[in-house]
């Protein structure tokens, strides 16, 4: 490094603790996010490192993160994109390549997956023109369960694709395990859940290919970002043409004869010899994230630990401080798991004396943020009325959540001193209306 960037990247980090230094937390008047990204001086000199080698394209920090992230996720390989979105509707298009030959996904295929979740699960089945099948979920655990899924899998089913709910696991052995006896493909959304475990394994394993944003909201951020994991190096390969424009090659930027046989490719009714750097055997898309998103994801990625250990210890604190208070249903872990939480969801009992509503004005008067549990009853929504979908069972749960549960924070910039007047502040509300 040149002594004019080391004098710049110092600068940096001054300039950071000046901007961030802490003012102090005003009960009341402090914003209490639900949800926020944690960055440090390491954080905005990666950043800047890799604007001053204007490194505006996907290249070695991309390369770099995928590499390690793919083993911090015990998965072959792993392939950036510019959100966890993307990474979604890349994982099931995957299943629809001509490569699969006969086991490809095909429109009018069903998907098992569930109606209280993020539109983004479920977008990708719709966007491929197959058939969401929702399935409802348990209260406190907000997960669907092994025995609905399998009630759900019909002559038309083909894949299944749930989300680990707010960082808690569903029963990812069980519905692997349906899978596999059914052969269907298995899609994990590990968005809300990195560093969560089931029965002692971690999340994002289960499936045969698995995604994760790097959103603020998440465990770790790139801004925007998300990733696509697999150790099917078949699916690997089909995910990376289809988020590289659809194009047969794999060369990485700036790099032209990997394979050493670019002209001398004859594929489709081209020609002998056409350029394989623009050959495409996809319908792809552009989904690349770039080095600046990938610099920062390298210096998140070292302090991932910290954050999923602060996570786990704010719900406790909030699990803990808020046992007891009548008429709210608090969050479970799933039976088995360990999670990594990304929210702390709370419902508001039919028969309270106060609505779910009520209560979360009464917190966000006094600067406590929340949110919906994203969707609700997805089925509900005007985005799908008009689509094709089944449900199986009733829906009941998730017209519960779309009713009556929100979720407040638990990310690691939040401290004792504004979980403890979050706590107080919901024992009061609720102590003065019984």
């Amino acid at each position: 490094m040149s002594e004019h960037k080391s004098l710049i990247l110092d600068e940096v980090r001054k300039y950071h603790l000046d901007l961030e230094a802490d003012k102090g937390f005003l009960p009341g008047v402090t914003e209490i996010w639900p949800s926020g990204a944690v960055l440090d001086a390491d954080d905005r000199a990666a950043l800047v490192e890799a604007a001053l080698d204007l490194r505006i394209a996907a290249g070695p920090s991309s390369r770099r993160f995928e590499s390690a992230f793919a083993r911090r996720l015990r998965r072959r390989k792993a392939h950036l994109t510019n959100s966890g979105s993307s990474a979604n509707l890349l994982a099931l298009s995957a299943y629809t390549s001509h490569l699969l030959e006969d086991r490809r996904l095909r429109p009018g295929d069903e998907v098992i997956t569930v109606a209280a979740g993020f539109p983004t699960t479920v977008n990708p089945i719709v966007q491929n023109g197959m058939v969401p099948v929702f399935v409802d979920v348990e209260l406190g655990t907000y997960n669907t369960t092994a025995d609905r899924v399998a009630e759900a899998i019909g002559p038309k089913t083909r894949a299944i694709m749930i989300a680990h709910a707010l960082g808690n696991p569903f029963e990812a052995a069980e519905i692997a395990q349906l899978a596999q006896q059914h052969g269907l493909f298995f899609v994990e959304d590990n968005c809300d859940g990195v560093g969560s475990t089931y029965q002692g394994q971690l999340t994002g394993t289960f499936g045969d290919i698995t995604t994760v944003s790097f959103y603020p909201a998440h465990h770790l951020t790139m801004g925007e970002g998300g990733c696509v994991l697999t150790s099917d190096l078949k699916i690997a390969r089909i995910v990376e043409s289809l988020r590289d424009w659809g194009r047969d090659c794999w060369c990485e930027p700036g790099k032209n004869n990997t394979c050493l046989k670019r002209f001398q490719y004859q594929m489709g009714t081209l020609p002998e010899g056409y350029d394989h750097k623009y050959i495409f055997s996809h319908v792809g898309y552009n989904l690349k994230a770039t080095d600046l998103q990938a610099a920062l994801g390298l210096t998140q990625l070292d302090k991932l630990d910290g954050f999923i250990e602060a996570r786990k210890r704010n719900w406790r604190r909030l699990r803990e401080g808020l046992d007891g208070v009548p008429h709210l249903l608090l969050p479970e872990p799933t039976a088995g798991s360990d999670p990594s939480w990304f929210g702390f969801v709370i419902t508001v009992d039919a028969e309270a004396p106060f609505s779910r509503a009520e209560l979360v004005g009464h917190l966000e008067e006094r600067k406590i943020g929340t949110r919906r549990l994203f969707a609700g009853n997805l089925t509900r929504h005007p985005a799908y009325l008009d689509r094709p979908h089944r449900v199986v069972g009733d829906l009941a749960n998730s017209d519960v959540i779309t009713e009556q549960t929100f979720w407040i924070g638990v990310y690691p910039g939040l401290t004792d001193e504004m979980l403890d007047y979050v706590i107080a502040t919901v024992q009061d509300f609720v102590g003065g209306r019984r």
